[in-house]
């Protein structure tokens, strides 16, 4: 089932969002503290309140771009962080952005999406992503004993998804998970393959 924008407006309205960790993921922040090019052009997809946005414009990365098809979602984090530029936010769907990133960062989008879209997720990020650009960010290494979303999975599945359009640079259980989610996810650097014809 593709869930639709009013979907998770509701789920925002009713304070149902216990994929939110209520600050920036300490994998990415510690993956982009390795990173002194802050002219990176960054796209945060399915931001929600979008805390990896906040921290990384705070430390300095300003050509940072967050997208989600949620009003709601979109609203709290202007209220949270009105510093950020309104041109830097685009209230859309992802499958429908055009523009040329250096890094996509992925935190719970990819396990917001039913698991029939995957396949197009990984797609539509090669070609958001310019040649040896990255997807970068955490994915739960296993199914979960619900219908989501979250929607689970396993690392055999998304390697034979990102492997098509990606070199999986990094792809190990992330050490450095929030408590609740330690050894329940994979930390992935997947670098966009050249070729054009795939």
């Amino acid at each position: 089932m593709e869930l639709k924008s009013d979907y998770w407006d509701h789920q925002y309205q009713n304070g149902r969002t216990g994929w939110d960790i209520g600050y920036a993921a300490p994998a990415i922040v510690e993956y982009f503290q390795q990173k002194n090019n802050k002219e990176l052009k960054i796209l945060i997809p399915g931001a929600g309140n979008a805390w990896e946005a906040e921290y990384l414009w705070k430390t300095g990365f300003k050509n940072l771009f967050v997208l989600d098809f949620s009003q709601q979602a979109v609203d709290s984090f202007q209220r949270r962080f009105p510093d950020f530029p309104s041109s830097h936010i685009f209230k859309e769907n992802y499958f429908h952005h055009h523009g040329q990133y250096d890094i996509i960062v992925e935190q719970t989008f990819f396990s917001s999406l039913s698991p029939h879209l995957r396949v197009q997720y990984a797609e539509k990020a090669y070609h958001l992503l310019k040649p040896k650009g990255k997807l970068v960010g955490l994915l739960f290494n296993h199914p979960f004993n619900f219908e989501g979303p979250p929607y689970g999975g396993s690392p055999e599945e998304y390697k034979r998804i990102l492997e098509k359009h990606f070199f999986l640079k990094t792809f190990r259980n992330a050490y450095n998970s929030i408590k609740p989610r330690k050894g329940r996810e994979l930390f992935i650097i997947a670098e966009r393959k050249i070729d054009e014809s795939i």
